[in-house]
């Protein structure tokens, strides 16, 4: 069901607030199997890096709102456990460099973690941000955006973030950005969970190669400032979507869509749009359950 435009947009200035509250399905909200009969996910587009990180605080739900404004095709994010096995958004071992606190992720408690200010980092307006659930992040999102979750973590947070992810019946949308190790874990509890390789992550063919035979269904290539046009259509053509990691050149980044590269990852998600756009890839309109 789309949402009229002054709708999304109350929507997203009420996630805006980000007040933590815990993930509730709805008795009446739709199944995932109809919401993949009535969905279609994109197939090219802008990967918003840790939302819109250069101009928002990373891995905050204001990040991802702005992405989602600006029409991002798909939002990469990092998860994290805590010490009281709670899954949170953070991207470093520490919480030092994006919050007012310090020590690992996994010496504190969730009621700690949402103590911190993750947003003064960034500027001013910004203060008093707090670092989202996991379950929190998914609630916002439209059912139409590509959610990749890159672990930071083990077999534990695999299996707990595959949970959740089901739980909120986001399975059609999201991918785990992990080893072998972790996705064979993630999925003994979550069969259907997608995985994007990152198994000595790599732009040659051996990667791509490698990526095919474990059947991932993304990957996510990294290094240089290009891409193979014989590895990509090597990937493809073996049904595993191209992403790229990162790149915030106009140049660059056209370049790759060029190469066939499908979702770059950006932090300058406004910037980076604009040039998606000028390859024919329109903005994508938000669908929320």
């Amino acid at each position: 069901m789309k949402l009229s435009f002054a709708r999304r947009s109350r929507r997203l200035a009420a996630l805006a607030t980000f007040a933590l509250v815990p993930l509730c399905i709805s008795s009446t909200a739709k199944s995932e199997e109809s919401v993949r009969a009535t969905i279609k996910m994109p197939t090219r587009g802008i990967c918003a890096h840790r939302g819109a990180s250069l101009t928002h605080p990373e891995n905050t739900l204001p990040a991802f709102g702005e992405a989602i404004r600006l029409g991002a095709q798909m939002i990469e994010f990092d998860v994290a456990i805590t010490r009281d096995n709670k899954v949170v958004l953070m991207h470093d071992q520490t919480v030092d460099r994006t919050t007012n606190g310090s020590g690992p992720v996994s010496e504190h408690t969730l009621a700690e973690i949402q103590q911190l200010d993750a947003g003064g980092f960034k500027g001013s307006e910004f203060k008093g941000t707090r670092v989202p659930t996991l379950g929190q992040t998914l609630q916002m999102m439209p059912d139409n955006i590509w959610l990749n979750v890159h672990l930071k973590g083990s077999d534990q947070l695999a299996i707990a973030t595959a949970k959740i992810i089901q739980t909120a019946q986001r399975t059609h949308q999201c991918f785990l950005a992990c080893g072998q190790k972790e996705i064979e874990a993630a999925r003994s509890a979550v069969p259907t969970i997608k995985h994007c390789n990152m198994d000595r992550q790599a732009n040659h063919l051996k990667y791509v190669e490698e990526t095919v035979n474990i059947k991932a269904e993304f990957i996510q290539l990294l290094g240089g400032n290009s891409a193979d046009p014989k590895h990509i259509q090597v990937a493809r053509k073996n049904g595993v979507t191209v992403n790229y990691c990162c790149s915030n050149s106009a140049e660059v980044v056209s370049s790759l869509f060029k190469s066939g590269v499908q979702f770059p990852l950006v932090d300058d998600v406004s910037g980076m749009m604009a040039v998606a756009i000028k390859q024919g890839i329109p903005k994508l309109e938000p669908q929320f359950r």
